[in-house]
């Protein structure tokens, strides 16, 4: 719509410069028609523009007045109206000199400088517009031995559909066939693709690799996450914060500022002895010049940039205000189980006799757990594949209930297993071997021996294992100077082992879930401004509790809820880059709201006229220049914020 009527404008403005007479002395030629036609041909276009052009404002005027929340709106059309006013009165007869060209020039400036606003809060907006294009329109279905592509609005729980290699995935779901690497980049904001198999969950919107894919849906429309991800961007870009509530008030200061300015400059002007021309282009001026114009674009647009900025990070935004007060931040609790480990086991420590190699051990122990279904069996064997070992085929297996298991592996007999195994068996153990147990012993991980014969080949010690990113995690944190403090409900050996290992600086270990947000109280009555990781049921009283709660994305719906800031990855890398992102977004809202106000500290005493006994007098369109420049200076600084590392 501004586009529009600023073309339009732009037409209508021509005939009153080219026929005003002020125009045609300083440029000195004269238009056609003579004195009638410089006398006429403005009023006309000049009305023309203060209908066409101005009729949005004086209705955003009388918006803001039935509000009783004069602005913008109100300092724009008080500004056209008297313009427009007094030069009707002028060409009728009035004395003086009229103001049609100025008033052109300044509607046509005006409906500018909303275009650039509105075309730049619609641009910073537009991760909403790409998150949904990220759907694809059809989908193959699999209905028994045929396909049909059908519109993906048909889809159904418990469709399978097929996902083709290069192919956008049409809803979420599980895999039940195949094997491919998807790209989930526009979703997680994890730059490497994911490695997807049979019972991996795989996203809407996301794109298959090279692989085929058969896919039983587990959500469509607005029930999948995609569409979770734009219901969250579009209600933080809505949500109002501290800084925006500030950036209201002081345009409504201005205004009243601007208002007080105006009369004062009309009466002093009066009282020197001014002609009624000079002193209403003055008030004009001083009007337009002081327009919380920039103001209502200072903080909207950074909103909408950092959130959309986040959202293609994996940093959602629930709530503005938890954004706000993460730059305040100084001490971070962490969930362990979950948050800072995996929440699944892994060998963390092999142990061997002399001349065994530690990957060689752990691929036989590995061969033997093979197919084994305990959760501890697993992680041997997923460490194992972790670490691309080759496993050998296992012969003969043979689970020994409460014990371990036993299987043939190249022609060996190997057991595995626990205590228990060691104490049936009379297995001796090397030195080595028993501090390897004792060790774990201490830490609360378990040690699983791998016994040939009646000897104990290797110790693994298994336990939760931490995730790789965490070391880095707690580490930028510590560099923001933030305190970190890791909660869980683990045993205290189980959870300073982890402590130790992450350099983590406090522990409350044996915490009941009901305990989680005295915790967070504690520490807060310390004088810490609090944020809280977490991703489960019993840790979203603390995300409540806590100044900033920080949902873990892949954990649950209730946790998600609660928490102010969603981390769609399970990374806790997340959690200082948006402190990083919190502290540059505060930067920007500061440095927009002296952009747009601070300069008026000058510009209004310019525009009032404080310079023209020196023979220095604003026009009423440059007033107008000024204004939009701080609009576009807004914007610009604005657009900065893209470039802030995370």
């Amino acid at each position: 719509m501004f586009r529009q009527k600023f073309w339009g404008t732009l037409l209508l403005s021509i005939p009153p410069i080219v026929w005003g007479p002020m125009i045609q002395h300083w440029f000195g030629y004269e238009a056609p028609g003579g004195p009638v036609a410089s006398r006429w041909v403005p009023a006309v276009f000049g009305t023309l523009v203060f209908g066409y052009g101005g009729w949005v404002f004086i209705r955003g005027a009388i918006g803001e007045l039935r509000d009783r929340l004069p602005g913008m709106m109100t300092l724009i059309s008080l500004a056209i109206t008297v313009a427009f006013g007094f030069s009707l009165a002028v060409t009728f007869g009035f004395p003086g000199s009229d103001l049609w060209w100025e008033l052109a020039t300044l509607v046509t400036i005006m409906v500018l400088g909303h275009w650039v606003e509105m075309r730049s809060i619609s641009q910073a907006q537009g991760a909403l517009k790409e998150l949904a294009k990220l759907l694809p329109d059809t989908a193959v279905r699999i209905a028994g031995d045929r396909l049909e592509t059908v519109p993906v609005s048909e889809l159904h729980v418990g469709d399978v559909v097929l996902g083709r290699p290069g192919a956008s995935i049409p809803a979420d779901g599980v895999v039940k066939d195949g094997t491919s690497d998807v790209n989930e980049s526009m979703i997680t904001g994890e730059s490497r693709p994911v490695r997807k198999d049979i019972g991996s969950r795989v996203i809407a919107g996301t794109v298959n690799g090279s692989g085929s894919l058969r896919v039983e849906v587990t959500g469509t429309g607005e029930k999948t996450a995609l569409a979770g991800i734009m219901r969250l961007v579009a209600q933080a870009q809505s949500s109002r914060s501290r800084a925006q509530a500030l950036a209201d008030r002081a345009a409504f200061l201005l205004t009243i500022v601007a208002i007080v300015a105006a009369v004062i400059t009309a009466v002093g002007w009066s009282v020197a002895g001014k002609d009624t021309s000079f002193v209403i282009e003055r008030v004009v001026t001083v009007l337009v010049i002081a327009c919380p114009h920039a103001l209502g674009l200072a903080i909207p647009l950074v909103v909408a940039i950092s959130t959309t900025l986040g959202a293609r990070s994996g940093l959602l935004i629930r709530d503005r205000r938890g954004l706000e007060e993460a730059r305040n931040v100084t001490a971070v609790f962490f969930d362990k189980t979950g948050t800072l480990t995996r929440g699944e086991f892994r060998v963390v420590e092999i142990t061997t006799r002399h001349g065994l190699a530690a990957e060689d051990a752990l691929a036989v122990a590995a061969a033997v757990e093979h197919d084994s279904e305990h959760t501890i069996a697993q992680g041997i064997v997923k460490s194992a594949q972790e670490r691309g070992l080759r496993l050998s085929n296992a012969e003969r297996f043979h689970a020994l209930p409460g014990r371990g298991v036993q299987a043939v592996v190249d022609g060996r007999t190997i057991l595995v297993g626990g205590p228990a195994l060691l104490r049936e068996y009379g297995v001796q153990v090397d030195p080595a071997l028993r501090a390897a147990i004792e060790r774990a012993a201490d830490r609360g991980q378990a040690a699983i021996t791998m016994i040939e014969g009646t000897s104990a080949m290797a110790v693994f010690a298994i336990a939760d294992a931490v995730r790789p990113e965490s070391r880095e995690a707690i580490e930028r944190l510590h560099a923001q100077h933030i305190e970190v403090i890791m909660m869980t409900g683990d045993s205290r050996p189980v959870a300073e082992s982890v402590a130790q290992e992450l350099g983590i600086d406090t522990v409350f270990a044996e915490v009941l879930p009901d305990q989680k947000a005295s915790k967070v109280k504690e520490v807060q009555q310390r004088g810490k401004r609090v944020a809280m990781v977490g991703d489960g049921v019993n840790d979203a009283p603390a995300l409540v509790t806590a100044d900033v709660g920080i949902a873990i994305g892949a954990g649950t719906d209730v946790a998600v809820e609660a928490g102010g800031v969603v981390l769609v990855r399970s990374d806790p890398r997340d959690v200082p880059r948006i402190v990083a992102l919190s502290k540059a977004t505060y930067r920007k809202m500061i440095q927009n709201l002296w952009w747009a106000a601070g300069y008026n500290i000058f510009a209004i005493p310019l525009a009032a006229g404080a310079l023209a006994p020196w023979g220095i007098v604003l026009p009423a369109a440059m007033g107008a220049v000024l204004m939009s420049l701080s609009t576009i200076v807004v914007a610009m600084n604005a657009q900065l914020l893209r470039r802030a590392k995370l």
